[in-house]
């Protein structure tokens, strides 16, 4: 009687045990820049300094007919999303095995456009974002 109810409390622990769930999460996050920092720290009448302080360098630099600059900058970040589930009955002699996987991947755009003036502070700022 002993050793049935040792094998059957070994089957019910491994029955427990055969089953797991797993979420893994990644953003890039080697690149801080949002919305509400754009919103909190940049002021008209900061100059070019300031704004790469804040911001960093910008990807693009344009400038109008008037020779003012423009500076833009994007960030993309990508998250994702990935799971496993297994469900599974070992038992010392007969197993059985259920593997399931899924993956999705979402990215997120930021652009920030900062224009500056004659005497190089910013005039103007505008940023767009967008989720796909």
């Amino acid at each position: 009687m002993n050793k049935i109810y040792k094998l059957s409390l070994l089957s019910l622990f491994l029955l427990l045990g055969a089953c797991s769930s797993s979420n893994t999460y990644k953003e890039d996050t080697s690149d801080r820049l949002t919305v509400a920092k754009a919103q909190r720290e940049i002021r008209l009448g900061m100059t070019s300094s300031e704004v790469v302080e804040v911001l960093g360098s910008p990807n693009i630099v344009t400038t109008d007919e008037q020779r003012r600059e423009s500076w833009v900058y994007d960030k993309v970040s990508t998250e994702v999303r990935s799971s496993s589930s297994q469900h599974g009955v070992w038992l010392v002699l007969y197993g059985y095995d259920n593997d399931k996987r899924s993956a999705s991947t979402s990215q997120r755009t930021l652009t920030i456009i900062v224009k500056f003036d004659e005497q190089n502070r910013v005039r103007d700022f505008a940023y767009r974002t967008s989720s796909f």
